[in-house]
């Protein structure tokens, strides 16, 4: 984990790279700085617009968001998002959320379309799953935000959680030079709460722990049962499969994925008690989470921040797990 919260790693974008790319030598080309100019556009697809070119983009001011919608750092960016393209979308800015995947899981149409709506997303969004936004932007990290001006210059760049303040602001002066004059609405509750509270920290909290073997580091995660060891993922194959995680930190999340039925169940105990008031968003009063979606599952949340062992239990065989987030 960087201090600002982001992954930063030149492993994981190779992860989401077909093997292809990599024998044509993309390893070796990866790029060293950001671009300084709006670049060409082309994902695979587009959500939400027709396709977007720098030409027709002239004169307005560009948002670019490089994301990824099971990244927990992306979705504590969200709201300040949205909330930019709500209240200065008709007064030139222009959204773009560059999607490119972590996981395989992350290619596929259904479950990022999915991931779209349960986001509640409704700016262009570009489909970059061979990368090509991610290597014309020189990117390293998701989150990042690029903003550019009305004649395509890059204005700034802004690496993973935090700042919201300050990039608002800049979003602000670069529509007034755009269209000297312009009347802006007030500064987005959003931005105005972040500027009072300041960026949480995340000192002592445990850093986000893969699975994989890939990624996975022996001995910081307990594995009891039939488990299936792959490059991203453990998956359980059959029985009963226990997962323990020593962690510290108030909340908890796990990127699962389900197994052939589509739906998935896994029991969540907190320091070896069935989870009380401190259930994430996903798990029911029960004390289990049920799911039928590739993506991040609120595990833990309202945690005392101390340190604590999470224990999960599942009977579904297929059921992948890939990595554990933290927050404090």
């Amino acid at each position: 984990m960087t201090n600002t919260m982001a992954h930063q790693r030149w492993t994981q974008l190779l992860i989401g790279i077909p093997l292809a790319f990599l024998l044509m030598g993309f390893a070796a080309q990866l790029p060293t700085r950001a671009t300084t100019t709006l670049p060409a556009l082309k994902p695979e697809r587009w959500v939400n617009s027709v396709p977007l070119t720098p030409n027709a983009l002239k004169g307005k001011v560009v948002l670019i968001d490089v994301w990824e919608y099971t990244c927990i750092n992306w979705i504590r960016t969200s709201p300040y998002v949205k909330a930019w393209h709500r209240d200065y979308a008709s007064l030139g800015l222009v959204v773009i959320g560059a999607h490119a995947p972590e996981f395989e899981f992350g290619r596929q149409a259904a479950n990022i379309d999915r991931g779209i709506r349960d986001h509640g997303l409704t700016y262009p969004i570009a489909i970059d799953n061979d990368f090509p936004i991610w290597r014309a932007l020189g990117n390293d990290a998701w989150p990042v935000k690029y903003l550019f001006d009305a004649q395509g210059k890059l204005v700034n760049r802004w690496v993973g959680e935090g700042q919201y303040d300050e990039i608002e602001a800049e979003i602000r002066r670069q529509l007034v030079a755009a269209k000297p004059g312009a009347q802006l609405p007030p500064v987005s509750p959003e931005a105005t709460a972040f500027k009072k509270t300041g960026q949480p920290s995340y000192f002592g909290i445990t850093g986000e722990t893969y699975i994989g073997d890939e990624r996975g580091r022996p001995g910081t995660v307990v594995l009891e049962g039939d488990w299936q060891h792959a490059r991203q993922y453990v998956e359980l194959r059959k029985g009963a499969g226990k997962i323990t995680m020593p962690f510290t930190g108030v909340e908890a999340n796990l990127v699962v994925q389900p197994g052939p039925s589509g739906h998935a169940a896994i029991t969540v105990l907190l320091d070896g008690k069935p989870i009380g008031a401190e259930r994430g968003r996903d798990v029911g009063t029960d004390g289990v989470a049920r799911f039928d979606r590739s993506g991040m599952i609120r595990l833990v949340s309202g945690a005392p921040k101390q340190p604590h062992v999470l224990t999960l239990v599942s009977n579904d065989p297929g059921v992948r797990a890939f990595v554990f987030t933290f927050g404090g």
